[in-house]
């Protein structure tokens, strides 16, 4: 069998640390005499190459330039020099604080700066080790300079390849990574996987060619969870380069020579379907449900400071309410969903563009009931992630076919169509929120209710089976069946309002737990993404019920909160604040911490007829140490793009249990002529380094809401926002 790329990549990595992985042995006896791999994540061959094994996925965000960065620093070489490649399937890059293979959260630096710059560091001691017992001389004399250890007295150096295997038979030390004097570290180089991807060597899922592969589309239910009555398809079976059409799980898959063929042949099946429980499901039904479940006494405190009914009693108060309602949003990566899979010998291959590998090798082991040493998962590029990637029903649709005919390999490939019309979602989320003024602006009560489904709920299954290794098939869904009816908190469905961090008497937060029925998963900033609409749009509110400028109000409710004030005050100063708006322009301003980092944002509106237009945007981010400010940056202008798609036009919309959307027309992302001028400013410390991936995003949608409200003083408290219609 002809090896790939990746196989000879895969190959090639020495066995340290413990790192056990099933590889061709005559290859990897060729390579470990010149192989130094103290770390999985790091190993230097004889021919003077530095490797970098990627732990995290990079979607887009910078992981493979962030983690090289790291190494170089220590290494103290070019990181342009410096290959990588994606580690597959492996317990060795678990994820510190899931406990299992995964990139998500934002924390992609933030748990792999320090290990990163460990390896290298250890490498680079053993590096300086062996050449200074090779040549006689201290350790503490040697030094490492591009790619090679010098010794000055003497004029010596070596080239790391050179004492790759004397460096081998150290033993690997703790060494402490640098905090000072770095030449790499917090500039702002060259994206380091940019030349493959303007070239187009950069693999991505849909550019996996397997010898032999078919290509599939799967005809599925329109209605989430409906099933597969019976098909006709004498037509497509008939239609040149259609070479099976089959039931599956998911309902029906047309198998051809390409993905032309099986889209034309698609077309001809007729699908009878039993549409289920979900035939009657509607939008407005559901936000109705979501309101009548929010005023009774449905829910549990997840959250509770002072006495909030004591507080709401006081006499002389002035008491706002509002609902903010937000709606399903779909991911809609700009690579739509696909998988390659190959049975052989009963062993399963799978090349994904999945956010999680690990998680990818355990749902199909469970699913198919396979051993997890027999499937092997080849990490490819991923063309957007969003959390969209978590979930693997593309990769178990190719798998379970992959079997179904025998062990043909064969891609399956979803249409724009398919991923806008049949994904996990972004739930729809309603919000309940009270709160009570003082006369001098102190907030003395508030009250915050959330009604929406369990993202932890449709997780749960493809988790457990990750965390449970080896456990036979039965046992994450034996796990899955005892939590799931009992999941009452969930904090992926309410984060972001029980830390508010603004200073108030008593706080109360309540979760209503209903399930639409739709399958639900993490969505760029999660839950951030609809609470910090609520909670910005309603402390604007109560600046405006106070009489108070709305940054004031914040900056003084904020006075214990210095991380919060700092972005909040930086991204004020940078949009001239305290300067008159231009005529015909509203701003509007909001704070918001996730995932560790602080953000804040200004926005200035302006009017188009009825429509809202954005013309600027000013951010503020402090996340901590910034290690690449180019990354930070474009991580908070990609928020700002992502977001506002949301605020102006994102909705999945429900209509007879259908979802009304279908591609980029009615699934709007912004477009290029309604991006604003976004800015971006950094306010950085010496606090260990945070996420940027998804912070920025949730102070999109309040600071134009608030915009919109300062210009026409009509509160929008919906997402998209739209204004009333004039007519």
């Amino acid at each position: 069998m002809k090896l790939d790329r990746r196989d000879v990549l895969k190959a090639s990595l020495a066995l340290g640390g413990g790192l056990l992985l099933e590889l061709d042995t005559s290859a990897m006896a060729a390579d470990t005499a010149t192989t130094f791999a103290p770390s999985p994540l790091l190993r230097i061959t004889s021919d003077d190459l530095v490797h970098v094994v990627l732990a995290r996925v990079d979607m887009g965000q910078g992981t493979t330039t962030m983690h090289v960065q790291n190494v170089a620093e220590e290494l103290g070489v070019d990181p342009a020099t410096v290959r990588f490649e994606q580690s597959g399937a492996d317990h060795a890059y678990d994820h510190p604080q899931f406990g299992f293979q995964l990139t998500g959260g934002s924390t992609s630096t933030s748990v792999s700066w320090e290990p990163y710059q460990r390896a290298g560091a250890a490498a680079r001691q053993m590096l300086v080790t062996a050449a200074a017992r090779q040549w006689g001389v201290p350790a503490s004399e040697c030094h490492v300079e591009q790619g090679s250890v010098v010794h000055a007295a003497s004029a010596r150096s070596a080239r790391f390849g050179a004492l790759a295997s004397l460096a081998a038979r150290e033993s690997v030390p703790d060494v402490a990574p640098k905090t000072r004097n770095f030449t790499t570290l917090g500039t702002g180089i060259p994206r380091v996987d940019a030349p493959m991807k303007v070239n187009g060597t950069a693999e991505y899922g849909l550019d996996v060619k397997v010898p032999g592969a078919l290509v599939a589309v799967l005809l599925r239910c329109p209605v989430p969870r409906g099933t597969l009555v019976s098909f006709e398809a004498t037509a497509a079976r008939a239609l040149d380069g259609v070479r099976h059409v089959v039931q599956v799980p998911q309902g029906v898959a047309v198998v051809a020579t390409t993905y032309w063929h099986a889209k034309q042949g698609a077309a001809l099946v007729k699908c009878v379907w039993n549409e289920g429980e979900l035939a009657t499901l509607d939008s407005s039904t559901l936000l109705a449900k979501h309101r009548e479940l929010l005023r009774s006494a449905a829910g549990v405190r997840v959250h509770e400071h002072g006495e909030v009914k004591a507080s709401f009693e006081q006499s002389g108060l002035t008491v706002v309410e509002a609902e903010y309602a937000l709606p399903f949003l779909a991911h809609a990566t700009m690579e739509p969903q696909n998988a390659t899979a190959r049975f052989t010998d009963g062993k399963l291959e799978v090349w994904a563009p999945t956010q999680g590998p690990g998680i990818t090798q355990a749902v199909l082991a469970s699913a198919l009931d396979l051993p997890v040493r027999e499937i092997t998962v080849h990490q490819t590029w991923v063309g957007g992630g969003f959390g969209r990637r978590i979930a693997q029903d593309y990769a178990l649709e190719a798998a379970q076919l992959s079997r179904a005919l025998g062990g043909q390999a064969v891609k399956v490939v979803w249409s724009r169509e398919d991923d806008v019309q049949h994904s996990p979602y972004r739930p729809a989320a309603t919000h309940l929120v009270k709160g009570a003024l003082d006369a001098e602006g102190h907030v003395r009560a508030w009250h915050h209710r959330v009604a929406t489904q369990s993202i932890l709920a449709d997780v749960l299954p493809d988790f457990a089976g990750a965390l449970l290794p080896g456990a036979p098939a039965f046992v994450p869904r034996l796990v899955t069946s005892l939590i799931n009816g009992r999941i009452e908190r969930d904090d992926s469905a309410f984060e972001g309002v029980p830390n508010l961090p603004y200073l108030m008497d008593s706080l109360a937060v309540d979760f209503v737990r209903h399930e639409a029925g739709v399958r639900s998963m993490f969505w760029r900033s999660v839950a951030n993404s609809h609470t910090a609409f609520a909670t910005e749009s309603f402390v604007d509110e109560l600046a405006w019920a106070a009489k108070q400028d709305p940054f004031t109000f914040r900056r003084n409710l904020l006075w214990k909160q210095h991380r919060h004030r700092w972005v909040l005050e930086l991204a004020a100063e940078k949009a001239g604040w305290t300067t008159p708006a231009p005529a015909g322009v509203g701003r509007g301003i909001a704070v918001h911490q996730s995932f560790g980092s602080y953000a804040a944002a200004v926005a200035e509106v302006s009017l188009d007829d009825d429509s809202i237009r954005v013309d600027r945007l000013v951010m503020a981010i402090d996340c901590g140490r910034v290690l690449n400010p180019d990354i930070v940056k474009s991580q908070l202008e990609s928020c700002a793009i992502f977001g506002l798609s949301a605020t102006l036009h994102g909705a999945i919309t429900f209509a007879k249990g259908r979802v009304q959307q279908s591609n980029f027309h009615d699934y709007a992302p912004l477009r290029m002529n309604e991006c604003p001028r976004i800015e971006t400013y950094l306010r950085e410390n010496q606090a260990p380094p945070t996420g940027v991936g998804e912070p920025g995003l949730p102070v999109i949608a309040p600071a134009v809401a608030n915009a919109v409200y300062a210009l026409t003083r009509q509160r929008l408290r919906s997402l998209p926002l739209t204004l009333p219609s004039k007519g």
